[in-house]
């Protein structure tokens, strides 16, 4: 059997398991999502092997869409870390064959905490079932791996349920975009929903002109400015226009081009400006975009220039629209 017909067999063995875990579903899962839901602490998941790298997987998934959730290793568990289980935690149990020697060592404990325990396992009469206030059955009718041994459709199978969880639990707190932006400040989410302009607008050293300032002078300070832009300010320090690069190669079409003109004569008298430094940045680039310029002049209530935005800032932050 060659590569690509081994890849279509495993996917389909894990599909298969899959669609067979959906038509199980009961009410045993609505009640392990009331269990996770009500719990005033954190949801503790544990679990020792390829279910214990799952387990650390649906804690990760858990904590990021609003249920506070962590992993805990059994054998650590033993050794201290059962200190970090509060009277206000419950825990979620995992391992396919219900006996992993570890983690039913640590279970008269969790009992003895009198906390709520919801089990995973691919056995219901295993010890790891019976122990729990709610069990979830993982079972498969076969693994993909030829030789029935490596944990594959198995594991494919709990790192779904343990999704559906976080999925159903995101939903019963009316989880929303803001909410899972505020967990993931650095994802490209979070930037879009929380970096302003003026957590990116340059402030120093701007490309500054006067009004009668000659465009030969204006190329210098925007070759030195490296912005593409050069900023034209009046005796007020009010923005009266912008010349930029592409201003000046237009200039140069007209049959009265001249650098000794104004920089004035050749620039962009009515540029887009932004009074708002707190406005989103991905809402900044959605003006530079429309607009077809590089860089957003930050202005005060008078016209004043505060900063200014460039597109390759926010290209450089990974903000997008």
């Amino acid at each position: 059997m060659n590569p690509q017909e081994i890849a279509k067999e495993v996917l389909q063995v894990e599909a298969d398991a899959l669609i067979a875990a959906k038509a199980r579903i009961d009410e045993a899962f609505a009640r392990a999502v009331e269990t996770i839901y009500a719990t005033k602490g954190k949801c503790i998941v544990t679990g020792v092997g390829k279910s214990g790298l799952i387990g650390a997987k649906i804690a990760a998934t858990l904590a990021s869409t609003g249920t506070p959730s962590f992993f805990i290793h059994p054998t650590e568990a033993l050794h201290g870390d059962l200190g970090m289980i509060g009277p206000d935690d419950c825990v979620l149990a995992i391992s396919y064959s219900g006996e992993s020697e570890e983690l039913i060592k640590i279970l008269p404990h969790i009992k003895r905490f009198e906390i709520p325990l919801v089990t995973m396992a691919g056995d219901a009469s295993s010890t790891l079932a019976e122990y729990g206030d709610v069990f979830l059955s993982i079972a498969v009718e076969k693994e993909a791996c030829p030789l029935g041994a490596a944990p594959t459709a198995s594991t494919t199978l709990t790192l779904a349920l343990g999704d559906a969880l976080a999925v159903a639990l995101m939903k019963k707190r009316d989880f929303k975009a803001e909410d899972f932006a505020s967990f993931h400040p650095g994802g490209s989410l979070g930037k879009r929903l929380f970096v302003k302009i003026d957590d990116l607008m340059r402030t120093a050293n701007l490309p500054t002109v006067t009004t009668d300032t000659p465009l030969k002078e204006a190329v210098v300070v925007m070759s030195e400015g490296r912005l593409g832009n050069v900023l034209i300010l009046d005796e007020k320090k009010r923005l009266v226009g912008v010349l930029s690069d592409g201003d000046v190669r237009r200039a140069l079409m007209k049959e009265d081009f001249s650098l000794d003109a104004p920089a004035l004569a050749y620039a962009n008298p009515h540029p887009k400006t932004c009074s708002n430094p707190r406005m989103l940045a991905a809402e900044a680039l959605e003006l530079i975009e429309n607009h077809k310029i590089q860089m957003l002049p930050i202005v005060d209530d008078e016209g004043r220039v505060k900063g200014v935005l460039h597109l390759h800032d926010l290209v450089e932050a990974g903000i997008k629209r």
